[in-house]
């Protein structure tokens, strides 16, 4: 993928599922804060991602 490409907005529409506490956390903030459900999840994901890379990923090896 170029730079280009990655660097433009990309507005498909996709689901996600969370937790019903979680999601109803979620929605009180963006309430609070005057903000859509996607903004608060893609500020959280811009803060927590640097964080999340350093979980050990999982590799599963299906013997065959």
């Amino acid at each position: 993928m170029t730079d280009k490409k990655i660097n433009q907005t990309d507005k498909r529409k996709q689901s996600l599922y969370f937790p019903e506490d979680m999601l109803a956390e979620i929605k009180r903030e963006a309430l609070r804060q005057d903000r859509s459900l996607s903004w608060i999840v893609q500020q959280a994901w811009r803060i927590a991602r640097e964080n999340i890379k350093k979980f050990p990923s999982i590799n599963i090896e299906l013997d065959e």
